[in-house]
């Protein structure tokens, strides 16, 4: 069953890093989590990793930590196994952790369905926003809705974000 807005995010644990080392949900202290399941391969995944450095960068100063999480099917989809994920990490310089969710138990506990798809936790670790980063997926210059940007500020005013939910875009999760 996938988390619903308002309650409180299942913990995971033991998700393979691309620093090598394991990390579970209460390793991160930050005040805002934003939570993005996504791959090596996807178009889209592809076309906002850039925003995601952006975020990562813009927000890091306000307590918010950014991290990437890879659960797709690396059997089917070579070009999304772990080793690949270290490799496009450094190719793409990330600054945020990309993690393996390589039995696919937190996607599924979030009910994540796409690459990207964003789960923003506060402090509490409740999930308040679920969905889209932003409203154009092919060009960064022609946004109009800056959904993922709007939830951060407004909790980090202490208020509720006027959107909790929008449509992921992207590619389908590649299940096993």
């Amino acid at each position: 069953m996938a988390v619903q807005v308002g309650e409180k995010a299942p913990e995971f644990s033991k998700l393979k890093g691309i620093d090598n080392k394991k990390h579970s949900l209460s390793d991160f202290k930050e005040k805002i989590l934003v939570m993005i399941f996504s791959c090596n391969h996807c178009p889209y995944v592809k076309a906002y990793e850039g925003r995601y450095k952006k975020i990562q960068s813009d927000y890091e100063s306000q307590d918010v930590r950014l991290i990437a999480i890879n659960s797709n099917d690396a059997v089917k989809y070579p070009e999304d196994s772990f080793e690949n994920m270290i490799k496009r990490a450094k190719e793409k310089d990330y600054n945020f952790p990309y993690l393996y969710d390589e039995d696919q138990s937190v996607a599924k506990s979030f009910g994540a369905t796409n690459t990207p798809h964003v789960f923003v936790l506060d402090e509490s670790r409740k999930l308040r926003y679920t969905g889209r980063i932003d409203d154009n997926w092919e060009d960064e210059n022609q946004v109009k809705e800056e959904d993922l940007r709007g939830v951060l500020d407004a909790l980090l005013k202490s208020q509720d974000p006027s959107v909790t939910s929008t449509l992921p875009v992207g590619c389908s999760v590649k299940w096993k």
